[in-house]
């Protein structure tokens, strides 16, 4: 039977996993996404995937540190989280040249003796396709994936610290894990509201939208890669 301490731990590593979805580089990664998905149910399934690309790498890259009652080196934690950072500006350039592609411009035309302007992409009508959920699941499990080795060793000494087994501290990431899922569905969900109301006004201002969450993923990304490059200098 689990003891009241246990418990504790476990309550705590949930509302830990919970704050853990809100992180910045979180955020900039899967806005990246969302603002391409625009739907609801879409925001609903990427939060999973990273939730489960996250804590996939989680229990794992856990499971060979408890058995092994190893901690993970500082030169692989900084290269990771480098990596990252790199993700996440090669995510908000991959948006922004995307929009590039789409060739937005403004289109001109008659219409009862008047003239109207709206703007227009040919990349729409030339390729307009459906994806799979399946398929568009694969990135934002992947993006969970690298967030997750990035983020393990800050869990994984509380898990060394605190489990009297391998089971617990398993048990404990798991839970963690499961909050981060919950934590970043509700995210996904909260984000894609200002997107779909972005829609509603109009194509000028999605690609607004589109092109502030590109922007963003490059900025908080080479702010990444900058600290650790300069911390690491004083290693």
């Amino acid at each position: 039977m689990l003891d009241a301490e246990f418990l504790t731990l476990l309550g705590l590593g949930l509302v830990l996993g919970l704050r853990h979805a809100l992180d910045t580089d979180h955020l900039a990664a899967v806005s990246t996404v969302l603002t391409q998905r625009p739907s609801l149910r879409a925001s609903g399934m990427i939060g999973l995937s990273w939730g489960l690309g996250h804590t996939v790498v989680l229990l794992s890259v856990g499971a060979v540190v408890l058995v092994l009652r190893v901690q993970i080196p500082e030169p692989f934690v900084l290269a990771a989280e480098f990596g990252v950072g790199a993700m996440l500006v090669l995510l908000g350039g991959m948006l922004g040249m995307r929009l590039l592609r789409e060739r937005w411009h403004l289109h001109r035309h008659d219409h009862d003796g008047e003239e109207h302007v709206h703007l227009h992409s040919h990349a729409l009508v030339e390729n307009h396709r459906h994806g799979h959920w399946w398929h568009d699941s694969v990135r934002p499990f992947c993006i969970g994936m690298a967030h997750g080795l990035a983020g393990s060793a800050a869990l994984l000494l509380i898990v060394l610290s605190s489990a009297q087994s391998v089971a617990e501290g398993l048990t404990y990431i798991a839970v963690f894990g499961l909050g981060s899922i919950m934590g970043m569905m509700l995210v996904g969900i909260a984000v894609s509201l200002p997107v779909l109301w972005s829609l509603s006004l109009g194509r000028p201002v999605f690609l607004a939208v589109q092109g502030l969450a590109s922007l963003g993923s490059v900025v908080v990304g080479f702010m990444m890669m900058f600290h650790i490059a300069i911390g690491s200098q004083h290693f």
